[in-house]
């Protein structure tokens, strides 16, 4: 008696594509977010409690653990919710399947400027000035840890559960 393999649904890939890119993704930025701005625990703290301000404001500063782990929680919302727009672009423009190494760049620029240019400044935190060499570093950062990661793991799943997989 041969097993039956069941083919998972389109619905149980896309889920499992976009928690996988999102978790991968958030991981890396968060991660590089503590390596180059924190130099203790403390700040790493503080670096959480600022995503949380993002949500509730200057009061998340003064919140302790639990703003610190809201603001992880809204990190992995963000990245998670990235990859899921990712995703369903993929699904309707196959360039992103087929270069994804050059979407992925261009997917972290465009994270890049939505992000700082439009969440952020209607976010609770508000406006903040501009520095070329900060804009430079954080813009690095999301191509490096979170455009490129979710072109890849998009393109990856894809292929796996197209039965199409490369070596």
């Amino acid at each position: 008696m041969s097993a039956v393999r069941v083919r998972p649904s389109s619905r149980q890939i896309a889920r499992r594509t976009i928690l996988w890119a999102g978790l991968v993704a958030g991981t890396l930025d968060i991660t590089a977010a503590f390596l180059i701005y924190t130099r203790s625990g403390l700040a790493a703290i503080h670096l959480l409690q600022g995503i949380a301000s993002g949500l509730i404001g200057k009061a998340a500063m003064t919140g302790g653990i639990g703003t610190a782990l809201l603001g992880l929680l809204c990190h992995f919302v963000i990245a998670t919710s990235w990859a899921a727009i990712y995703f369903a672009a993929s699904r309707r423009m196959h360039f992103l399947l087929e270069h994804e190494i050059i979407s992925g760049v261009a997917y972290g620029l465009i994270v890049y400027g939505v992000m700082n240019h439009i969440v952020i400044p209607l976010s609770a935190i508000g406006p903040r000035p501009f520095s070329l060499p900060a804009a430079a570093r954080a813009a690095a950062i999301l191509v490096v840890c979170v455009g490129l990661p979710i072109a890849i793991i998009v393109h990856r799943f894809t292929e796996l559960d197209s039965g199409v997989a490369s070596a």
